[in-house]
Order: structure tokens, then sequence, then C-alpha cells
């Protein structure tokens, strides 16, 4: 009996969905992604729907949403890779793309003030950005408080620093890597945290096989036909702006389907390590349009300890909240283009 209600659910979750979308991606929505046969209905409709996504993990938070948009998943792939131009709004003070191979004038757009980094209040275990222990020693040891430019000294250090963390994330390197932040009580090594991201994060490998690896080992594990870029940014987000680097990897394992995977590289403040998956497939049945399907986890520190689980709902609702606003800006933006 058990079984048969099960198989008459999947039933009616396949019926549910859209018959323009792969077998392979349908399942993914449902197994992995946990979309509803009344979201899955919504969606055909235009409607633009999203949940958290239940985890199990520490610190963390996921959500996943999709909508319908009227407009080809090749301009929302060139928009992508436009990205400082995609991307920029109120909350993204700054933005900027890194050169291929990186060069550390990437990063001369980039500025950094107090409200950043105050190079006079960061101690090992008591800084207000992350970073090894090592690096907070060198800002000690190179940056005389007393000097008239020591924020300045400070500034055009933290970029060197941030410049080697990304050369050596390219190139594969440990040598260079900010390996473990040691600005708080508790040591975060942010590759641990990632690699915790993609075990939880089943999906990703369903969609498109080699990819977590690829992400997880990026020069060690090339992926054939993949784009690649990394980017730097501030925005603006709690009391304090942050400056975060982000990889994008965009690959197409079907001509229907294009993923683009991003992951947090480094993050000055609040997130110890970010995975977003942006799935966009055409809807051949609706005409010229595309569904666009996103997936975000995240883990950090302050959702960790005591009332974690409540600062966990909280985190979540923003997160949803959050994600529905820019799903519908991507639709809004891409369909008022045509």
């Amino acid at each position: 009996m058990r079984l048969a209600l099960v198989t008459l659910a999947l039933v009616g979750i396949a019926a549910a969905l859209p018959n323009d979308v792969d077998p392979d991606l349908r399942a993914v929505m449902t197994r992995h992604l946990h979309f509803t046969t009344t979201e899955l209905s919504d969606l055909q409709k235009g409607k633009v729907v999203k949940h958290s996504i239940d985890s199990g993990s520490p610190g963390e938070v996921a959500v996943t949403g999709a909508v319908l948009i009227h407009a080809s998943k090749q301009v929302f792939l060139d928009r992508v890779r436009d990205i400082t131009q995609f991307k920029r709004g109120p909350d993204v003070l700054e933005i900027g793309k890194f050169s291929d191979p990186p060069v550390l004038q990437d990063l001369a757009p980039l500025t950094i003030d107090r409200d950043d980094f105050d190079v006079r209040a960061c101690r090992v275990r008591d800084c207000g950005i992350r970073l090894p222990a090592e690096s907070i020693r060198r800002f000690q040891q190179d940056v005389p408080l007393s000097a008239p430019d020591a924020q300045g000294r400070a500034a055009a250090l933290f970029k060197e620093l941030i410049f080697e963390h990304v050369l050596a994330y390219e190139r594969g390197e440990t040598q260079g890597q900010m390996l473990q932040y040691d600005d708080g009580d508790r040591p975060i090594r942010p590759s641990e945290e990632f690699d915790g991201v993609l075990r939880d994060t089943p999906a990703l490998d369903a969609i498109e096989p080699g990819l977590a690896d690829h992400l997880r080992h990026y020069a060690a594990s090339p992926l054939p036909n993949a784009e690649d870029f990394l980017y730097w940014s501030k925005e603006r987000f709690g009391i304090a702006p942050f400056i975060t680097v982000t990889h994008v990897t965009i690959r197409c394992p079907s001509k229907q389907t294009c993923v683009t995977a991003t992951r947090d590289v480094y993050s000055s403040r609040y997130i110890d390590a970010s995975l977003a998956i942006a799935i966009a497939t055409d809807a051949e049945a609706a005409g010229d349009a595309f569904y666009l399907i996103y997936t975000n986890r995240s883990r950090a520190n302050a959702l960790k300890g005591g009332l974690a689980a409540l600062r966990r709902a909280l985190a979540g609702r923003r997160a949803r909240g959050s994600l529905e606003e820019m799903l519908k800006s991507i639709k809004n933006r891409l369909e008022g283009e045509r």
C-alpha cells in the first residue's frame, strides 16, 4: 500500500512538471531540490516559486526557486559573462572582473576604508575581517599604526593578500592561499566548509557530473567545454560591507540546458563557504522562453552555537525573500530588453 501511494505521488509530480523540461532535470527538481506539485504548477503559470531546503549541517542555510522568463537563455548567459554590469545594484558598491591570468591591477578600483578593514582593531582571534594568523601578524609587522598613511598601507597590503590568494587558487597551490581564518575564537577552514556544502548538494553532480570536483579542485580537475572566470565585489550587508571573490563556471551539458555554478573563493565577512547553481533550460512549449532554476547553499559561523535554530530560521526567511527579489529582477530585466 505504501509503495502504491509513493508511486502515485511521483506520477502526480511528474504530471505537474512542464513537459518540455528534460526528464533528468525534472528528476533533480523533485528529488534533490524538493519542488512540490503546487510550486511546479505555479511555475508553469509564470509565478516565482521558492522555498528553503532542510539541512542538518551546523550554520548552513539553503534555498531554491524558479521562474519562467520570456527571453532567450543565451541572453541570460551573455549577461552572466558580463558580470560587472549584470550584478550591479544598490547593494553592490564596487565590482570588477579578474584578468586571465589575474594581475594585481585588477583590484585597483577596489576601495578599502575603515568600514571595510580597520587595521588598528585587528589582532589574532580578534579581527574585523577574515584573515589567517600569519596575515594578521604581517599587518602588525609591516604597517606602523602611528604612521599618517597607515590605512592606505593596510589597504594596499590587503589587496596584495587577496591577489596572492586568487593566484594560488587558480594555480592549485597551497602557498599563498588563505586556508584558515583566525579572526575569531574558533578557526574556520573554508575549504573544509566548502567540501561540506558540496556533500550537501547532490544536485550539482546530478545535473553535471564532474562539476563538483571542478569547483573543489579547480586547477587539478578541468571540465571540458566549460567557461571559467573570477570576479571581486564589495557589497552592502549587515552592519558593515564585505569584500568577496567569486569563481563562476558556465557549462552546457545539452543544447537545451546550461548550468552556471558559482563558489565563494574569499569573503572578508559573514560567509564561511557558499555555492550557487543557476540552471537555464529552454521552455520550448512557451516559445522563446526558458526556465531559470536557482539554488544557493551557504555556511556562516554566526549561525552556529547558542540560539542557532532561531538565527538560521531568520537567515532562511531573509534568503527566501532575497531570492524572490532576484528572480523577479532578472525576469523583468531580460523581458524588458526584448
